[in-house]
Parts: C-alpha cells; structure tokens; sequence
C-alpha cells in the first residue's frame, strides 16, 4: 500500500507540474507569475498566480487532514495542532499581499504573531503528551518529509529565490519574473513534500490510534500513576 502511495505522490506530482508549465508555453503570461496591479505599481507581483493558488490550496488540504487527525487521533492531538497551525500559518504568509491591501498593512503579521504565541503556549502546556506522541512517531516518513518540505521553503525558496542571487547571474539581462518565477516554483515542491508528508502522517497516526501503547509511552504513563502506600 506505502508503494502504490508513493507511486500516486510522483505521478500526481509530476503530472499537475507539467500541466503548469504546458500552460505558461503554450499561453505566455497565463501562469501570472509577475502582473503589474495598477499604473503606478513599479515592480509587479506574483500573488494572483496559478502556482500561489495551487499552494494554498496544498495547505487547505494539509490543515484538514490534521484536523481529522486531531478530531479522531487523541494521543497525535499535541503534534497535529502543531503542524496543523503551521499548515495555517503558511497559508497566511501566502495570503500576506491580500490581507495587506484589503485589511491592514503588516495584518499578516499579527495574526501569525498570534498563531505562533498559542502555538508555543500549547506545546508547552501539554509537553508532556506532546513528548510521548512524539516518541510514538519519530522517525517516520511523514515527519522526515515535513522536515523536508520546512527545509526547502524556508532555505531554498528563500535563498535560491532572493533578487540579489538573480542580478548577479543576469547582469543587464535581469527580469524581475525570473526572481517570482523561481522562489515560486521551489516554494511549491515544498508543499508538495509538505502534502506527502501529511498525508503519510496521517496515515501513521490512524495506525497507532487503534494500537496498544508502545513500552516507551507505557512507562511514561506508569510514571504518572501514584505509588501504592502499600500492598492493600
């Protein structure tokens, strides 16, 4: 079943990142990776793109199945709040350009702020639960490709995708849809990692559910049990 699982991830994969690139070759522009919003915008943007799109719809998806997780996996419930949250913190920061406009400047960044402080105020109020549910799961191929996914968004696309890199490279050449086009196209092979990775994740969560505990979480669990005073 994992093979046929992962066969689905690269053929589905494959085949939704062919479709956008057929779609921007046999349409120049179409992908909207760098469209100019009003007369007096100098630099153009990304945000009304297909890929931007496609990505937040990855993590809507991402969220919910964490959220199934969480509903009907009570011993994963401290690491798919976490991961869930993040999966909604994403989908903020790529929201960012419209929340700015059409709410407040900076908006996104409060309501992440908020996000990430109850985020960190849960893990640390059920640190214990959060450190046997992470025992029950680690390592796994879900969290290796979550893992995955975080490093290539947060170093690749950040890095590979940074405007500076790019003048270098092409000198009098450069065209800023080269930077957009980029960082986009990296930041979307990390949420696929990030949505095989969920996916995986959940899949191992709904196992353990319907397992007995294993001998780690056991003799946590024995450990917060009160000490009989005496034999009877």
């Amino acid at each position: 079943m994992a093979l046929i699982r992962y066969a689905l991830y690269f053929l589905g994969f494959a085949l939704l990142t062919w479709m956008l690139t057929q779609i921007e070759i046999a349409a120049p522009g179409s992908l909207k990776l760098h469209v100019f919003v009003n007369a007096s915008d100098t630099l153009g943007t990304s945000e009304y793109s297909v890929i931007e799109w496609t990505q937040v719809a990855i993590l809507a998806v991402c969220a919910a199945l964490f959220t199934w997780v969480t509903v009907n996996c009570y011993s994963q419930r401290p690491i798919s709040i976490l991961f869930g949250g993040l999966a909604g913190i994403f989908a903020v920061r790529e929201l960012d350009y419209f929340l700015d406009n059409n709410i407040a400047d900076n908006v996104w960044q409060v309501i992440v702020a908020i996000a990430a402080a109850l985020l960190i105020a849960y893990i640390y109020r059920h640190w214990r639960r959060f450190k046997i549910a992470w025992l029950r799961t680690w390592p796994s191929p879900g969290i290796a490709l979550l893992f995955a996914g975080c490093l290539v968004l947060f170093t690749f696309a950040r890095m590979i995708g940074h405007e500076p890199l790019w003048e270098a490279l092409l000198g009098d050449q450069y065209q800023r849809v080269v930077t957009l086009a980029t960082e986009e196209l990296i930041e979307l092979v990390g949420y696929y990692l990030w949505l095989a990775g969920t996916i995986e994740y959940t899949y191992q969560a709904r196992a353990l559910a319907f397992k007995e505990p294993q001998p780690a979480v056991a003799k946590q669990r024995q450990g917060r049990r009160p000490k009989s005073a005496g034999r009877y």
